[in-house]
């Protein structure tokens, strides 16, 4: 039996991630999808069994229930498609879970960019001509 390939999950998942991208950008009709959906990773499991995708939502609370929602009842369909395209001996078993890294990044650009701007003076306190 050869070896495995230690690097064979990065690969699935990387290929994981292009086909739930492609599916999502043209193949997704769902009004529960109100925001702009990004896949910003994907992990998958040694034995390929169980594959965590990582989806970024830009929008409000509300958009981001109802996507979560949305991509839970297109998994099995997903799931199948993924299979066939990578032709492997089992589709894994496909979890979305919500990626906060990108509203917590623009978060913290917004709060240091706050810190390089200059204080806010009080220009009344500032004039002469008021003793």
């Amino acid at each position: 039996m050869p070896p495995r390939d230690p690097r064979r999950p990065d690969r699935v998942a990387a290929a994981i991630r292009e086909e739930v991208a492609a599916f999502l950008s043209h193949g997704l009709r769902d009004p529960r999808v109100t925001g702009l959906l990004t896949v910003t990773a994907v992990e998958v499991t040694r034995d390929l069994r169980h594959a965590t995708i990582f989806v970024s939502v830009l929008g409000g609370g509300d958009d981001h229930t109802g996507t979560l929602e949305a991509l839970r009842g297109v998994a099995p369909h997903l799931r199948s498609r993924v299979g066939k395209a990578l032709r492997l001996q089992f589709a894994p078993e496909l979890v979305f879970r919500l990626d906060e890294s990108v509203a917590r990044a623009a978060r913290i650009e917004t709060l240091l960019a706050s810190l390089h701007e200059p204080p806010a003076t009080d220009a009344s306190a500032d004039s002469p001509g008021d003793d």
